[in-house]
């Protein structure tokens, strides 16, 4: 079965090139992929990249946002701009019947990045995690056929998780670059200032003592991720297991550095993640308690629309593929009644000629 991008094959080239510069990891763990949910996903992460870099790009233009959204309008009327990612991910939202919604969704996240936003908790850093990560998350499944709620929100929690563990890796860098991703309660209770902190950025125990824990929020909804990877389809679990245990992997580097993401910033070595394609091989053995608190888990507030829009959207295809099939298949019955019916017409043709020469012979 092929699930996804069938393009053109310059745009394609340009967008697994745009994935093999921006993220070695994503890059791996695509190769896993089967050929055609690879070259989706290539696609998907190419124009979600370009985005993300025209919005961090120091001389952007004053209107880049307004831009991008104006592209993304007409990716969704069928006349993306000349832009190989723009005209592969028309392909794909097309292909998948990706809602509107969500792109739209992680372009608002760009959005909060452009104006240095704060975050008073962990509930507001989670909208931003799931504007910018959860909604490639949950086009990377439907790009996968999978498009169930819980499914869904299965993967819109992968994507929180690795965005917290992105926000626990980058303290320092961001703080040089005067953003704060960090939840501002979290701060005031161990002490910290979030002004006085960008001002200067220094690795205290306190500091440690909040990024370990958006570490482990981080790895809550990384144990739910792992539990909806069994409901992929059997080819893409490989790929996916590996890039979340990659990312976890990442955790367990600033764990291993005291927490402290302002002087170092913790590195994944190439034979590690290697290590870690072979381990991700396998399921990741969840004990009964966690299976059964997953199985019932709903999705978090942060992504809860953004999956119910998903599921819709996967729900009203599926009803439509099938209504097509049906139809199809009813075509099929009727072509294949008038088709008996023309041969039974020639072969009663044939059987009078054959008798009346039968009886032109008797007569002579």
């Amino acid at each position: 079965m092929n699930y996804g991008f069938t393009g053109d094959g310059v745009d394609l080239d340009a967008c697994t090139a745009s994935i093999r510069r921006g993220s070695k990891s994503f890059h791996i763990a695509s190769l896993l992929l089967p050929r055609g949910t690879r070259q989706a996903a290539h696609a998907l992460y190419a124009f979600c990249r370009h985005s993300d870099d025209l919005i961090d790009d120091q001389a952007r233009r004053p209107d880049a946002l307004l831009r991008l959204r104006q592209r993304l309008d007409r990716i969704y009327e069928g006349m993306p701009c000349d832009h190989a990612c723009d005209r592969a991910f028309e392909r794909i939202v097309s292909g998948h019947s990706i809602p509107k919604t969500i792109p739209l969704s992680l372009l608002d996240g760009f959005a909060m990045d452009m104006v240095d936003r704060r975050y008073r908790s962990i509930a507001e850093v989670k909208q931003y995690a799931a504007r910018v990560a959860s909604t490639v998350g949950l086009m990377m499944s439907l790009v996968m056929r999978t498009g169930d709620a819980w499914t869904l929100a299965r993967a819109a929690d992968l994507g929180l998780a690795m965005q917290l563990t992105n926000i626990a890796r980058d303290v320092g860098e961001d703080a040089r670059n005067g953003r704060l991703y960090l939840p501002l309660d979290w701060l005031r209770n161990a002490g910290i200032e979030g002004d006085a902190f960008l001002r200067d950025p220094r690795f205290t125990p306190a500091l440690a003592g909040v990024v370990k824990r958006l570490l482990d929020e981080a790895d809550r909804h990384y144990l739910l991720g792992h539990a909806g990877i069994a409901r992929l389809p059997a080819g893409c679990r490989h790929a996916i297991r590996t890039a979340a245990l990659t990312y976890q992997d990442i955790g367990r580097c600033i764990a291993q550095n005291g927490y402290d993401s302002v002087s170092q910033r913790a590195r994944t070595t190439l034979l590690r993640k290697l290590s870690l394609v072979l381990r991700a091989s396998r399921p990741v053995i969840l004990c009964p308690d966690r299976v059964a608190m997953a199985a019932s888990a709903p999705a978090d507030p942060s992504v809860a629309r953004l999956v119910a829009a998903a599921a819709d959207a996967f729900a009203l295809a599926e009803r439509q593929r099938v209504a097509t099939e049906s139809q199809g298949s009813q075509i099929e019955r009727v072509t294949s009644i008038l088709m008996d019916l023309h041969r039974r017409r020639i072969e009663d043709r044939r059987v009078r000629r054959l008798q009346r020469w039968q009886k032109v012979a008797h007569l002579g």
